[in-house]
């Protein structure tokens, strides 16, 4: 398989807003310091790959910034919804367990789904909760760990 790195971090203060990237972000147990899906539950943590965005960009005629999608962490080298829950990612000392597989997209009622008119996190983004805290900035590598 090759490389698996981030490439952005994206935080927003509220649901159903896209995310602006940053220089790093610090995980915590109930998620991303300062973002708005930080809390105790398993949606603490979206990962959307860049392929699936590149993929997206002629659907819909336009270039697509990192954190558009709302996704937390924009990774490369893997295709993320063929992973599995309870399969595990390693990024520098944080560990995140997958949680969910895409998700149901709530249509009108979303700032992304206004502004782009379609989504692509329902069928391909990913969920994770935190495991391990710590920091996370673009060029991380990612360890991928399957669940046995």
């Amino acid at each position: 398989m090759s490389d698996i790195s981030v490439i952005s971090v994206n935080i927003s203060e509220k649901k159903g807003t896209i995310k602006t990237p940053r220089e790093s972000i610090t995980l915590t147990k109930n998620g991303i310091e300062n973002d708005a899906h930080a809390g105790d539950w398993h949606r603490q943590i979206s990962l959307l790959g860049d392929e699936s965005i590149k993929k997206f960009e002629p659907i819909i005629g336009r270039k697509l910034e990192y954190g558009e999608f709302a996704e937390n962490i924009t990774t490369k080298g893997i295709v993320l919804n063929k992973t599995k829950p309870g399969d595990i990612f390693t990024i520098g000392d944080t560990i995140l367990e997958v949680t969910q597989i895409g998700k149901k997209c709530h249509g009108d009622d979303c700032q992304i789904f206004r502004e782009v008119g379609k989504c692509v996190m329902p069928k391909e983004g990913i969920f994770c909760k935190v495991i391990e805290g710590g920091e996370i900035k673009p060029g991380d590598s990612i360890t991928y760990l399957k669940k046995e």
